[in-house]
């Protein structure tokens, strides 16, 4: 973003400096308009048709107007060929809708191209270039004229990077992609203007109307392969994108590098990602959004994302004047242009993705494309990454009490006893499992066995919190692994547990008890603690010593205790 200083300053130079170009280019240099002026206006419309047809690299449009101001400058001298030629750039910019943060380019280009006209007409002037026809074989004018025209070139392209450094704060190669379409555009329209003005000595204005076909055909198309460039570009962009979320198996990733990859793929001041719920409401799953506003406020989005998601259709809106009618209540400040379309999958709307812009015209039908082929991209690779994490919860999860399985346990411990033990330190797991457990499933029934397991599995998790990981060792019997918790800690969870466990009877509703009211049901367990490295050398082990101090310990001492197994002399403390 340049300074408003800065920009204010390129105003008073360019307001003071134009005048005087102007005046200079008027008296001092060649100029022949008596007579000329139905010709002069014939060359500004042609001029400004070709200029229709710019493209636009790195925000900057470029377009193909040099070979036909050559011929003006030849024709009727520098005064026409400069205000013939500003003409076409400002058509250019207010054409393609000038941004905001862009109207420094109106004063820059101004004074960019009197720079550039004054400096290549002293250099015209240098090599032995006059105005008037050119005899045939006057090696010294062709020369002149050719000189002239590759002046222009270097010296546009010299402002440019010394603009952009000194400006912009931009370091960019000097054989970037805005001077190889130059030089392509130069390579083709200069001998086309050159045989313009050659023409134009002959046989007069007829020479504008025969050779505007092939210059305004040379325009578009280097305009449509630009564009085919630019849509190839995006589509390699584009499959780099759904590659990437292809290789991703979860939900959350899925989101993170979408959103990452969006950002670096459109123009955006604003990106939103909304999940349906349901067929008439939306949630916000991921938003990133940059202003300098300092009144921010993001409610807008969500209007666009419900209109698509009520209509099913895509919305593109290249300027506020296009949606603030109907859509007067966004209150996003500064928004103009905006994309939002659907995310689908199998036909079903599953979301919303809208991109917001400060500045207008960022958005395009290619650009709606592009996202269109991005969104079905991440249609897919969501409901990959939800059966994906489905397919793996039921696999680590344990289907009653959704605490993870012993399998998933096991896994759990053998990556944390990789590498070297000793480096742990202490790691301690707890068994506990419910006592008379049969009788309470004989009383009351499985179901309200079933409800117990589930209420249980609940509170270990709220006990035991981030301190460990609770799994259901198989029918009514736990485990917690405690990584990092030594035995004297491991002890005094374990007997947490046991107290909180008898402490609150549990309210079951399905019973089969002949009343339809809810049954407290009291019930205690027996637990076993073991510890590494105090009583054992791997995961196995510790296991197996914590389900004999349980059982030995705990069980067989009468029940509602807690065993702590003892490596020593294989006694178990109480």
């Amino acid at each position: 973003m340049i300074p408003k200083w800065k920009i204010n300053i390129l105003w008073v130079v360019a307001l003071i400096a134009w005048p005087f170009v102007l005046w200079i280019s008027y008296h001092h240099y060649f100029i022949s308009i008596e007579g000329n002026v139905l010709d002069i206006f014939l060359f500004a419309i042609f001029m400004c048709i070709v200029a229709l047809f710019p493209i636009t690299i790195q925000e900057a449009p470029v377009f193909f107007v040099n070979g036909i101001s050559i011929a003006v400058f030849l024709s009727f001298g520098l005064f026409v060929e400069i205000i013939l030629t500003i003409v076409a750039v400002l058509l250019v910019l207010f054409r393609s809708g000038i941004k905001r943060s862009q109207s420094y380019r109106i004063p820059l280009n101004m004074l960019m191209f009197a720079v550039i006209s004054i400096l290549s007409v002293e250099i015209y002037k240098m090599f032995g270039g006059s105005h008037g026809e050119i005899l045939h074989g006057n090696t010294t004018e062709i020369v002149a004229i050719f000189v002239y025209a590759i002046s222009i070139f270097i010296i546009n392209q010299l402002l440019i990077k010394l603009i952009n450094f000194a400006l912009l704060g931009q370091k960019s190669k000097f054989f970037d992609k805005g001077l190889r379409w130059e030089l392509t555009s130069s390579l083709l329209v200069i001998p086309v203007g050159f045989v313009l003005y050659i023409l134009y000595s002959e046989i007069g204005r007829a020479a504008i109307f025969y050779l505007s076909i092939p210059f305004i055909s040379i325009s578009v198309i280097l305009k449509l392969l630009y564009n085919y460039q630019e849509v190839n570009r995006y589509l390699k962009r584009t499959g780099e994108v759904g590659h990437r979320l292809a290789q991703n198996l979860e939900v959350t990733e899925v989101f993170n590098v979408f959103m990452h990859d969006l950002v670096n793929l459109l123009p955006v001041n604003g990106a939103y990602v909304y999940q349906a719920v349901g067929e008439k409401e939306l949630k916000l799953i991921r938003s990133e959004h940059s202003t300098t506003s300092s009144n921010e406020s993001y409610d807008g989005p969500e209007s666009f994302s419900m209109e698509v998601l009520s209509t099913k259709q895509p919305i593109l809106f290249k300027s506020s004047k296009e949606w603030a009618k109907s859509m007067h209540f966004c209150s996003l400040d500064n928004a103009e242009s905006v994309l939002s379309l659907p995310i689908e999958y199998n036909d079903q709307i599953i979301g919303v993705v809208t991109v917001i812009s400060s500045e207008k015209k960022s958005y395009d039908k290619i650009h709606l494309r592009i996202l269109n082929i991005v969104t079905s991209y991440l249609g897919v690779a969501i409901k990959n990454a939800q059966h994906y994490e489905t397919t793996k919860n039921d696999s680590e999860k344990d289907g009653l009490t959704n605490l993870y399985n012993y399998r998933f346990l096991e896994k759990t411990l053998e990556l944390h006893f990789e590498g070297n033990p000793k480096d742990l330190g202490a790691t301690s797991i707890i068994i506990l499992d419910i006592d008379h457990f049969k009788m309470i499933n004989d009383t009351y029934g499985h179901e309200a066995g079933n409800e117990i397991l589930r209420e249980l599995a609940n509170r270990l998790k709220i006990i035991i919190g981030d301190e460990g990981l609770v799994a259901r060792y198989g029918g009514e019997e736990f485990i917690v692994f405690l990584p990092g918790v030594a035995l004297s800690e491991a002890s005094r969870m374990a007997e947490m547990v046991r107290r909180e466990i008898q402490k609150r009877s549990f309210q079951v509703d399905n019973h089969i008890l002949n009343q339809d009211e809810p049954v407290d049901i009291a019930i205690t367990a027996s637990v076993g603690v073991a510890t590494y490295p105090e009583h054992c050398e791997s995961p196995t082990d510790l296991i197996r010593y914590a389900d004999r101090a349980m059982y030995i310990g705990a069980k067989q001492k009468g029940r509602n205790k807690v065993g702590v197994y003892n490596d020593l002399n294989s006694e178990f403390i109480l």
